[in-house]
């Protein structure tokens, strides 16, 4: 994929080269002493053509590292897409190389422990285990945590909802200090496409109501009970077609890229493009948008992009 290419035309952000601030006139700043340079906050971060372990450093980089998300002695849940009982090669989960390399540098960084979990499709055994994720995380030193039980899950209010005011949300999402949401880019034959926002279907017990209620405003509105501290788009291998189990491997093209932001929307509405859709096309991008979820439009923000 060429540079030009890249988001299929780029986000539209400006991003501003970093430096020093010098005082007064020319001559007094250049004799002046420099001062520090403030770290640049970025949006989001948009890194392509690497492994996953290395976009995924050098887009926390951008961020201010790990250590700005978590600190030592935390609890840090991770919720990865681990829905389906298939071969990490089908795209239909996320990358497990990159939910153990996060899992490792939470460790490093001094959590006192990190979990990893979903409420499955499949026997969440099976996916688990043929997924990829169980074992990875388990070398790199997280939990494998169980999301099949009812018993699992409290019952919240989700403000401001039009089409969900409460949902039965699993116990680790309401105890945990640190939530990272770890999705894979993918379609989806009811929500288009798979992304951050939807990704959170994983954390709730009766998210089988939300199809027959209308699905995207369900979404939309769940996104903004507990927003996720750090999002981390897994497009590696991206499922074009058939999602979100997907057919075969015909399915699944290469694009070896990754996305990094705090803000659900604006992470899901650069998914959209990177996969080729416009993001005013994914409804519930749009619904959460309106609803003040986060920001969608990408040529005001300021967005660092990063070739590996």
């Amino acid at each position: 994929m060429k540079r030009r290419e890249f988001l299929r035309g780029g986000l539209g952000a400006t991003v501003v080269a970093g430096g020093y601030v010098l005082g007064g006139s020319v001559g007094k700043a250049l004799a002046a002493p420099l001062l520090p340079r403030v770290p640049e906050r970025f949006d989001l971060v948009a890194v392509k053509g690497g492994e996953a372990t290395q976009m995924f450093e050098q887009g926390i980089k951008a961020l201010g590292g790990i250590q700005a998300f978590v600190k030592k002695g935390q609890t840090v849940v991770i919720k990865p897409n681990i829905g389906w009982d298939v071969v990490p090669e089908r795209g239909a989960n996320t990358n497990p190389t990159l939910v153990a390399h996060i899992v490792r540098a939470c460790r490093e960084a001094g959590a006192k422990q990190v979990v990893v979990f979903d409420h499955t499709c499949d026997s969440w055994q099976r996916c688990y285990a043929h997924s990829g994720i169980e074992s990875a995380v388990k070398d790199a030193g997280g939990t494998m945590a169980p999301g099949d039980s009812e018993g699992y899950y409290h019952e919240v209010a989700v403000p401001h909802a039009k089409n969900l005011p409460k949902a039965k949300v699993h116990e680790l999402i309401l105890n945990s200090d640190v939530f990272i949401n770890v999705p894979v880019l993918k379609s989806h034959g009811g929500a288009r496409l798979t992304m951050s926002m939807k990704n959170l279907m994983g954390t709730v017990w009766d998210r089988r109501e939300w199809h027959g209620n209308d699905l995207h405003q369900c979404i939309a509105d769940f996104a903004a009970y507990r927003k996720p501290d750090l999002n981390v788009l897994d497009a590696y291998l991206v499922m074009k077609e058939n999602g979100p189990r997907g057919g075969s491997a015909s399915d699944v093209v290469t694009m070896k890229a990754q996305l990094l932001s705090t803000d659900l929307v604006a992470i899901d509405a650069a998914g959209a493009k990177l996969f080729g859709t416009d993001p005013a096309d994914v409804r519930h991008i749009t619904i959460a948008a309106q609803q003040g979820v986060g920001r969608m439009d990408l040529d005001k923000l300021n967005i660092k992009r990063i070739t590996v």
